[in-house]
């Protein structure tokens, strides 16, 4: 059993179990809940903080000043917020107010629309093309909110006339919607004037909203499930770009989670309850994707990639979508052009689908923070897929391209057709690399579940007999923030006889350690196990999930501690996904997330553990006590 290959009957028995814990959640965990809701309404009542860090900022007075004196923007959706209170004249991420402000436009036309889908739903007589395009918009339109995806005005106010059309069908219908005056919001009248939609964007700003509801906790509670939940439709994206269709079920509960994010109630459990819905949606999409990946590309594999230079023309892709590496693969087959992999491209040489291409020559840079110093330096065209991408400089906007939901001002797109013929004309026309680097180095990845539960027989047998003292994941979204370093120092603090699973752009903090190159296990194991993307996120959930049953534990019993690199909306997703499985005793750092009160806090802490990172000394003793 426990050296099988983890392949569809184990996928089906991980999703039957979250299904049996949705469908017997209220029963389950009622006391659980009103615990919760007690805790919130004494907190709230008393006004009293029970839980307090160095890196938990609460508004000062200054602050709330500020948000009151209708500041020109105001996004704390990322980590990095200014403060670590709000962005409120500019992005820390280069965002400006007016795109902020039609960001928020587009949210409440996703929030509106999802609302007509969830009524159509229910009569079930809705054309499916309508409902189709619908789930499309609503995925991409998502998507291109996230942090480091879209500067692009004109595409986010395109992004918002799809949603106007799609409004008018759904109105055409006469159907019955929850909401009535956002589903039927004009914003036809205004779709023509980029300067209107901003005013409307900025008429519902965040704190706007926030003084819509009354209630900050509860708010806070939205604000959670929001970010979550376009963290999932990211991810659920990815996988319409392989498979080009829709799991309607998943589709009918994002919309249907949109829908109550779309009320200004303060429904405290409700919010709550759909919050650890979002967790639950994203485990499934997170399924759905790592199923798509292999499907079409080949299970993944233990790979070596070169880190290094190979002379000749050379093309760069970065972001995450593998179905755009793939064709621009097959379109640069016998040009003479060599490709690279960037940042959270790196885990694509494991795929047989992707690797088969001798052109597929290796990896350039590192995570994405650092683009805009190697992205300069590098000799030929570059291709961002999705997220994440930073405002260019001039030293290479020029031979810079975007695709999908990814858009720039004034930087050249790749449309839907995936034609790279620019792309391959403009690398053909530069030096490329002047040299082979050597000597090369390498770096593993392909760790993902299938790969490593066929090592579950040795990584136990190690466990049981001492030579592996604890399994640690360290993983999420990289940033740019000099206390990052915590992720790496934690790595090589670590005692020489624990394992290491990393994955997302976090896993960079880990595997540019010299002191952690090439560092095995007392049994031959590696040390360092690259497990993928952020999308692959659900490979260590498989990979803990049968561990626990193989050692006929829980998941919070099992010698495994997290430690995870917050940044953007999809860490957020898979943070819900942990915490709906009843994940404990989680680091989240380098600080904790600007939009949860200090009451919210408090419950996640009491009720889960979840903790910030603190002391890199005093964290690895913590780590290996199992605290």
């Amino acid at each position: 059993m426990l050296n099988r290959v983890f392949q569809g009957p184990a996928t089906r028995r991980f999703f039957s179990t979250v299904v049996v814990a949705r469908r017997h959640r209220d029963a389950a965990s009622a006391i659980t809940r009103r615990t919760k809701m007690s805790a919130i309404a004494a907190m709230s009542s008393t006004g009293s903080i029970v839980y307090d860090h160095r890196r938990l900022f609460s508004a000062s007075a200054n602050q709330e000043k500020m948000v009151q004196s209708n500041p020109d923007m105001f996004c704390r959706q990322c980590e990095q917020t200014q403060h670590h209170f709000a962005c409120t004249t500019v992005g820390v991420c280069g965002k400006t107010s007016e795109t902020s402000a039609l960001q928020d436009t587009l949210m409440e036309a996703v929030k509106a629309v999802s609302l007509w889908c969830v009524a159509a739903r229910q009569i079930g007589t809705v054309d499916p093309q309508l409902l189709h395009e619908a789930n499309k918009w609503t995925l991409q339109a998502t998507f291109s909110t996230l942090t480091n995806v879209n500067f692009s005005d004109e595409a986010i106010a395109d992004y918002i006339r799809q949603g106007v059309d799609l409004q008018q069908q759904f109105q055409a219908l006469g159907l019955s919607v929850q909401e009535p005056q956002l589903a039927n919001t004009n914003w036809a009248s205004i779709q023509d004037s980029i300067e209107e939609l901003e005013e409307y964007g900025h008429a519902h700003s965040l704190p706007k909203r926030q003084a819509a509801m009354g209630n900050d906790d509860c708010f806070s509670l939205n604000e959670i499930g929001t970010y979550g939940l376009k963290g999932a439709c990211a991810y659920a994206a990815h996988a319409y770009q392989l498979l080009g269709t829709f799991d309607e079920e998943i589709m009918k509960d994002i919309h249907e989670v949109w829908a109550k994010l779309a009320s200004n109630e303060a429904d405290t459990e409700g919010l709550l309850q759909n919050a650890m819905r979002v967790g639950e949606i994203n485990a499934r999409v997170l399924a759905l994707l790592d199923s798509a990946h292999a499907e079409k590309l080949g299970a993944p594999e233990p790979t070596p990639v070169r880190m290094t230079a190979t002379e000749g023309k050379a093309i760069l892709v970065s972001g995450h979508d593998l179905a755009d590496l793939e064709a621009l693969l097959k379109q640069t087959e016998g040009k003479g052009i060599n490709v690279y992999t960037h940042g959270e491209m790196t885990p694509a040489h494991s795929y047989p689908g992707l690797k088969k291409y001798p052109h597929l020559v290796g990896n350039y840079g590192t995570a994405w923070q650092n683009q805009k110093f190697e992205f300069a330096g590098f000799p030929g065209p570059i291709v961002v897929t999705t997220n994440c991408i930073q405002i260019p400089r001039r030293a290479y906007k020029e031979r810079l391209y975007t695709m999908n939901e990814v858009g720039v001002t004034g930087v050249k797109h790749i449309g839907s057709d995936r034609d790279f013929s620019p792309v391959i004309e403009q690398a053909l026309e530069m030096k490329g690399f002047p040299k082979t680097v050597e000597p090369a180095k390498y770096h593993t990845v392909g760790f993902n579940h299938r790969a490593v539960l066929p090592l579950a027989g040795k990584v136990i047998e190690a466990v049981q007999s001492g030579a592996l003292s604890r399994i640690v994941l360290i993983g999420g979204c990289d940033g740019t923030q000099w206390d990052r370093n915590y992720f790496t120092n934690l790595a090589e603090e670590l005692p020489e006889d624990t394992l290491i699973l990393t994955l997302g752009c976090a896993k960079n903090r880990v595997i540019h350690s010299e002191k952690l190159l090439g560092a095995t296990l007392a049994n031959g194991m590696p040390r360092v196990m690259d497990m993928g993307q952020c999308n692959d996120s659900y490979s260590a959930v498989v990979v803990a999930s049968e561990l626990a049953k193989a050692l006929n534990c829980g998941i919070n019993d099992l010698p495994l501690s997290l430690a995870l690199s917050h940044l953007e909306q999809k860490a957020a997703a898979v943070l819900l996904t942990l915490l709906s499985m009843g994940v404990k005793n989680i680091r989240l750092g380098p600080s904790l997330p600007a939009f949860v009160t200090p009451n919210v806090l408090n419950v996640l802490s009491q009720n889960y553990n979840l903790m910030p990172t603190g002391d890199v000394q005093e964290d690895v003793v913590s780590i290996m006590e199992g605290k």
